[in-house]
């Protein structure tokens, strides 16, 4: 019943939109599921590393530091604002002819340095977020059950989490392709990419005027 009840949250937590959600759709709308998947899986690597910093007690002392923690939230908060402007920069500057409609995964060009760029924007937003570290410390050892060997279990877990994560997040990605004659439209890419440039930003200045 626990190893449920842990599959359980990891998808609640999957589904509740936040900081991820909105890096892993940026990619996908603007490059394609090949960017989207590459940012999915940067995200998911930066949440096994906090988890295993938390089986290792690392997460404990960033956390301790006063420095390394709003250090951490400065860069988070950063690349966050980052994103938001450029997509609404490119929101802005995009033409809109109603006679030439864009392909869905006709947008940024698909080259080895564009998935690596995707991957690690996906890494970067889930490695400075202070939250992750927060989350992995406090969420997973709830689901040791007693008498078992802890670091094993918690990497356990870890390894649980990130595959269900995965799983709920390939799903949208597969859900945005299925709409790609709709999304590939160029007026609709303009205005998702104001709304998703506008909710990034605003996740950057939450970031950073969160109060630990």
């Amino acid at each position: 019943m626990v190893w449920f009840a842990f599959v359980g949250s990891c998808l609640l937590l999957a589904m509740i939109p936040g900081v991820s959600t909105a890096v892993i759709l940026r990619q996908t709308l603007r490059a394609g599921r090949s960017s989207g998947a590459a940012a999915l899986l940067g995200n998911e690597t930066g949440i096994f590393l906090w988890a295993m910093a938390a089986v290792f007690g690392l997460s404990a002392l960033v956390l301790a530091s006063e420095v390394a923690y709003g250090a951490m939230k400065a860069v988070g908060a950063a690349l966050l604002v980052v994103m938001g402007v450029q997509s609404l920069w490119k929101a802005r500057r995009a033409p809109v002819p109603l006679d030439a409609p864009v392909p869905y995964d006709g947008g940024e060009t698909r080259t080895t340095g564009g998935w690596r760029r995707s991957y690690g924007l996906g890494l970067a937003t889930c490695g400075a977020n202070p939250k992750a570290a927060v989350f992995a410390m406090s969420f997973l050892p709830q689901f040791v059950p007693q008498g078992a060997h802890v670091p094993l279990t918690l990497t356990l877990l870890a390894g649980i989490w990130v595959a269900v994560d995965v799983v709920w997040y390939v799903g949208v990605i597969w859900l945005i392709g299925r709409a790609g004659a709709v999304l590939g439209r160029p007026a609709v890419r303009r205005r998702l990419e104001q709304v998703l440039g506008a909710v990034l930003v605003a996740l950057g200045v939450r970031v950073a005027l969160e109060v630990r």
